[in-house]
């Protein structure tokens, strides 16, 4: 024993004065870590050869032991912070040796990066963290962050504290778009932060709502920090929930706790929406009411009023808000009698397996005695009840017994054409899209002539009669194509005058793009279309096309080859949906084959589109930034993870990791455990990066947090939101590093950091709220899912 303590507590000790100085040294983070573990081992090595570290372990055979074993505790609980009476042993700091304690943790690193970053299961996952990364990169380059300031500043300029208000905006726009930290915060400085200041904007407020906003990418998806901390957490609660049913005496997580042990990054992206759109309001308002407490230190600006002469609050009102309010709840009306629904008659040749048991019932007596401590007895109860009543009605049938036969297809078949809603939601959803685009253009322009857009709603009623007289679930896709063919052709022409008028207004033509890009991406995701991975890859291919796009429009050329490519993309997305492209299929109809031979040319034409996007970025001079700047974050984040996972090893390799997790559990409550989680990654955040948060922290103090009761979604978006303060809290707030380097000199650091106190307050606030109501968080995820 050393100064009174153990040796792990001293190796501890050892290992964060290793990282702290390896950080401070200026070195590259990603090589800080992984050296100061190499100095950190070096240094236990040597005091434990030499006998000065030594480390106390419970004596399992000692007579108290046995007798806590035999009351029933499990070894599991058995701590020496929860029983510190109890006789112990003392060993060597590492028990084989340090030369086994090294050699067991190369082959331990070299199987990790194996797993983690070269062919893991979870790096198809954070590839979506190098193609997100482009995306952002390569929109901020695109300069669309200087027109989003410039058109909001115009709008909310004559309000209170509006240019700071406008700022919380952008910074949430930028964060659905780009969700780089750095980028974001350096775009507004250097936007934002003069004509703030010109304007007599206190430099603490200006300074603080710009720092503050541009870390809002770190929670609204898509975020890079939910890709990482979600592919970490997915596997910590998995095997912390094995071993939790393990311990309970059941066979696996899914029998204990009666639903799957899985969090997926898509179902993260749900959770974190609400909390970020809630950060971005608080901000908001902590800045409109800061300007109607001290109007002098955030004056309105009314000569930043958009141009144009207005068209009255009451059309405003009508057609921007009272018109497409009540178009969606017709719409969501239609749904909910049957009017529009699900026009799908799969039948599958076996019939489904038919009413499951909530709990799994056929279950040793240690683990169903652990299930009704955990659901409750009424709810086994009932669990049974519906196995037996299963049992009775012969569910346990084979898969050969549940085999249909055709005339069982056939009536299957029947039935499910006879239930179907005579709208199918797909033409529903487009038709909404469609009478949205014509309210709007009608509001922009209420004096217009409005005979097109009359056409073109007449084609949208066309559309849905059509469907309902004539078309039905049995329709072939060609049939269906030449029966829309007149009414699409009605509503495009109305949407052609539409779509005219909205690029007349400033603020629409701004917004529109990126609005279109973050729907496409966050909506494959939320709606379960896909997964993060391929939904970053459509990201950064709209990005590219994007910024090539706006770079065709600054030299004054037409950007027709790129509408043209979206538009292809759009046509080969409608064709994947109505017709069966698959390569396998035995019977190729005169239909599916014309829609093949579409969607090839469809394919060729969105490529040749985006390889021409590519060449018009390379040759403006933006490609090869873009593309050095992605790289280098990519490899930021991926060398960070090699480092962290060696000092994870060396923390392992003397039993820290348990020693912590041992301490964690001895608490009697969850929130206790979690609320000391949540303290301690709230300080660390002062000193430590998210990344090595994520990386260092997370890995050992996971197993008990994810461990337990708690909705893991809730726990893993209050780590995120909590990560995200480490960007603002001084003296290391990474935020604050890229302020001051945008900064003019007589905004000094001392202004920087108080303007930001108030907004880590804030954030602090928020974590509080999340805290009292969980369902912030959960609410989208079950309702999207049914999670």
């Amino acid at each position: 024993m050393l100064f009174g303590l153990d040796g792990v507590e001293i190796s501890l000790i050892i290992i964060f004065i290793c990282v702290f100085s390896g950080i401070m040294s200026g070195f590259p983070v990603a090589f800080a870590i992984g050296g100061s573990a190499l100095i950190a081992f070096g240094i236990l090595a040597t005091l434990d050869s030499s006998g000065i570290l030594v480390k106390q372990t419970i004596d399992t055979g000692s007579d108290a032991y046995n007798a806590l074993i035999n009351n029933g505790v499990s070894a599991y609980d058995i701590t020496r912070f929860r029983y510190p009476d109890l006789p112990v042993e003392t060993g060597p700091l590492f028990e084989r040796g340090w030369q086994y304690a090294m050699d067991h943790n190369v082959s331990l690193i070299v199987n990790r990066m194996n797993e983690r970053v070269l062919s893991g299961p979870s790096i198809e996952t954070l590839l979506a963290v190098a193609m997100f990364v482009l995306m952002g990169i390569t929109l901020e380059r695109s300069k669309i962050a200087n027109d989003l300031l410039t058109t909001m500043a115009r709008v909310f300029g004559p309000l209170p504290g509006g240019l700071a208000v406008s700022v919380v905006i952008v910074g949430a726009f930028l964060a659905a778009s780009t969700g780089i930290v750095g980028a974001t915060v350096v775009t507004m400085g250097l936007l934002s932060l003069p004509t703030m200041l010109r304007h007599n904007y206190s430099p603490e407020l200006a300074t603080g709502v710009i720092a503050a906003s541009g870390t809002l990418g770190q929670i609204i998806p898509p975020s890079i920090v939910i890709v990482l901390l979600g592919t970490l957490a997915g596997d910590l609660y998995a095997t912390a929930q094995e071993s939790r049913a393990a311990a309970a005496g059941c066979s696996d997580a899914l029998t204990y706790l009666g639903e799957a042990a899985v969090l997926s990054v898509g179902t993260l992206f749900k959770a974190a929406l609400l909390p970020g759109i809630l950060l971005a309001a608080l901000y908001g308002l902590y800045a409109f009411v800061y300007a109607m407490i001290r109007p002098h230190k955030a004056p309105p600006i009314p000569a930043m009023a958009g141009g144009g002469a207005g068209n009255g609050r009451a059309n405003n009102l009508m057609w921007f808000l009272g018109v497409p309010v009540g178009i969606i709840l017709f719409a969501i009306a239609m749904i909910s009698f049957n009017v529009a629904g699900s026009q799908s008659i799969v039948v599958s040749s076996v019939a489904e397996q038919g009413q499951q048991a909530t709990l799994r019932t056929n279950v040793s007596e240690q683990c169903k005695a652990s299930m009704i401590e955990l659901h409750g007895q009424e709810k086994w109860d009932e669990a049974v009840a519906q196995q037996a009543q299963i049992e009775a009605s012969g569910g346990g049938l084979t898969q050969e017994e549940r085999t249909r036969t055709p005339e069982q297809m056939q009536q299957v078949e029947d039935e499910m054409v006879a239930a179907a809603a005579p709208i199918g939601t797909g033409l529903l959803s487009m038709l909404v899209i469609f009478a949205l685009t014509f309210a709007l253009s009608v509001g922009i322009a209420p004096r217009a002539d409005k005979t097109p857009i009359l056409i073109g709603v007449g084609g949208i009623v066309l559309s849905a009669l059509v469907d309902v007289l004539f078309l039905g679930p049995l329709t072939s896709p060609g049939t269906v194509f030449l029966a829309q063919a007149i009414p699409f052709a009605i509503i495009f022409y109305g949407l052609r005058t539409a779509a005219s008028r909205l690029a007349k207004n400033e603020l629409l033509r701004v917004v529109f793009p990126p609005l279109v890009l973050i729907v496409a991406v966050l909506g494959s995701i939320l709606g379960g279309v896909t997964n993060p991975t391929p939904a970053a890859a459509l990201g950064a291919g709209g990005a590219i096309m994007l910024a090539a796009f706006r770079k065709l429009q600054e030299e004054q050329k037409s950007g027709k080859i790129i509408l043209i490519t979206t538009f292809s993309m759009v046509l080969l997305l409608l064709v994947g949906i109505n017709f069966d492209l698959r390569a396998s299929i035995e019977h190729v109809t005169f239909e599916n084959a014309i829609a093949i031979i579409a969607a090839v040319v469809f394919y060729h034409v969105a490529i040749g589109g985006l390889l021409y996007s590519i060449w018009v970025l390379w040759r403006t001079g933006v490609l090869a930034p873009v593309i050095r700047e992605s790289a280098k974050v990519t490899s930021m984040v991926f060398a960070i993870l090699i480092g962290s996972q060696m000092l994870n090893l060396v923390i392992i390799s003397f039993g820290g990791e348990h020693y912590i997790q041992a301490f964690l559990r001895s608490f009697d409550q969850e929130w206790q455990v979690f609320l000391i989680v949540m303290v301690v990654l709230f300080f660390l955040g002062f000193v430590l990066d998210f990344l090595e948060i994520i990386y260092i922290v997370i890995p050992i103090v996971g197993p008990v947090i994810y461990g337990g009761t708690m909705d893991p979604k809730w726990v893993t978006i209050m780590i995120a939101v909590n990560l995200q303060t480490s960007f603002l809290t001084p003296p290391f707030g990474f935020a604050l590093f890229y302020l001051r380097g945008v900064a003019p000199a007589s905004v000094t650091t001392g202004m920087i950091y108080r303007g930001v106190i108030p907004f880590v307050l804030i954030q602090v606030l928020g974590l509080f709220m999340l805290w009292l109501f969980p369902g912030v968080v959960t609410i989208l995820p079950d309702l999207l899912s049914g999670n």
